[in-house]
C-alpha cells in the first residue's frame, strides 16, 4: 500500500466545513441575543398582551435554540461517524469521495480473513480504517469510479494508513479506473449489493469447537450487521460478538450443535438458518440468501 503525501485539498475542505459550521453557530448565537431584547421591550411596553407576545417570542428563541442544539447534535454525529466509519448500507447509493491507490491482494484476504481464488483477489479492495469500522466493511461490494472508468470490488482487507475515504484497491482493478502510472487518483464510490449466486455460508475457524466457536458469514449480498444464535431453536437469541479479523466468536464456545443462526445484513434483512452443524475448519453451506435492495 502506498504511503505518499495525500496533499492538501482533504485538509482545506475540512478547514472550510470547520469554518461554515462556526459562522453558522455565531449567527444563531446573534440571534438569540436579539430574541432576548426584543422580548424584553415588549415586557416593558406591550402591557396585558405581554403574555401573547412573549410566547410568540419565547417560541422564536426555542426554535433557535432547537436548531443550534440540533446543527451541535448532527455536528457531533458526524464527528462520531468519522470516527467509527460511516454506514455500509448498499441501497441509499450514498455517495463518498477519496482516493484510490493500489496494491497487490493476496488470496488470504487480508485482514478480513477470507479465502479468495485469484480471479477474486484482482476484483478485490482494501478499505480505509474509518470505514473498514471493525470488520463492518468486509464483504460489502463497492462501485469505484475514477479518471478513466469503473469498477465494482469487493472489500476484503483494511488499509490502516488509508485516509477516511481512501480505497486501495487491488493492480487489475485500479487499472480499470486509470494508468498505473498515476498511482493515486481521486474517487468517487458507493455500496452496492454483491452479485452471488446461491445461499449464505459459514466457515468455522481452525480451532473452533463447543467450547469455542468462531463463524464467519460468507457469500453475503449486503453487509453483515450482526450473527445471532438461538439455544433454543428460535424462542430467544444471544448475540455472537464480531471481531475485526471478521470472525463471529463465543468465548464459551455455542455446545455441540447444530445451531441455529440468525444472520441480520446493514438494511435489517434477516435469514434464519436452522441445523448448522459444527464443522472443524470448514465450510457450510445455508439454505437462504439476504434480498439485497430488492
Amino acid at each position: 500500500m502506498l504511503n505518499d503525501d495525500r496533499g492538501s485539498w482533504g485538509a482545506a475542505r475540512s478547514s472550510a466545513a470547520r469554518t461554515s459550521a462556526t459562522a453558522r453557530r455565531v449567527a444563531l448565537a446573534a440571534a438569540l441575543v436579539m430574541t432576548s431584547a426584543l422580548t424584553a421591550c415588549g415586557d416593558a411596553g406591550a402591557g396585558t398582551d405581554s403574555g401573547a407576545s412573549a410566547t410568540t417570542e419565547t417560541s422564536a428563541a426555542s426554535e433557535s435554540q432547537s436548531e443550534s442544539q440540533s446543527e451541535s447534535q448532527s455536528e457531533s454525529q458526524s464527528a462520531s461517524q468519522s470516527a467509527s466509519g460511516p454506514d455500509v448500507g448498499a441501497c441509499a447509493g450514498e455517495a463518498r469521495e477519496g482516493e484510490g491507490t493500489y496494491y497487490q491482494v493476496s488470496t488470504q484476504g487480508g485482514n478480513c480473513s477470507f479465502e479468495l481464488t485469484p480471479a477474486e483477489a484482482t476484483m478485490s479492495a482494501a478499505m480505509n480504517d474509518a470505514d473498514y469500522a471493525g470488520a463492518a466493511a468486509c464483504g460489502a461490494c463497492a462501485r469505484v469510479t475514477g479518471p478513466s472508468g469503473q469498477i465494482t470490488v469487493k472489500i476484503v482487507d483494511r488499509c490502516p494508513e488509508c485516509a477516511p475515504g481512501d480505497i486501495d484497491l487491488d493492480e487489475q482493478a485500479f487499472a480499470q479506473i486509470a494508468e498505473l502510472s498515476a498511482g493515486r487518483v481521486p474517487i468517487t464510490w458507493s455500496y452496492v449489493p454483491c452479485e452471488v449466486v446461491g445461499a449464505l455460508a459459514f466457515r468455522f475457524k481452525e480451532g473452533s469447537s463447543e467450547f469455542w466457536t468462531a463463524i464467519q458469514v460468507l457469500n453475503h449480498r449486503t453487509a453483515i450487521a450482526s450473527l445471532e444464535h438461538s439455544p433454543d431453536g428460535g424462542g430467544s437469541w444471544e448475540s455472537i460478538p464480531r471481531l475485526d479479523y471478521n470472525y463471529f466468536v463465543a468465548d464459551g464456545g455455542l455446545g455441540p450443535g447444530p445451531y441455529t443462526l440468525r444472520v441480520t445484513d446493514v438494511e435489517g434483512a434477516t435469514v434464519i438458518e436452522n441445523g448448522v452443524a459444527l464443522t472443524l475448519d470448514g465450510v457450510v453451506t445455508g439454505s437462504g440468501q439476504l434480498p439485497g435492495c430488492e
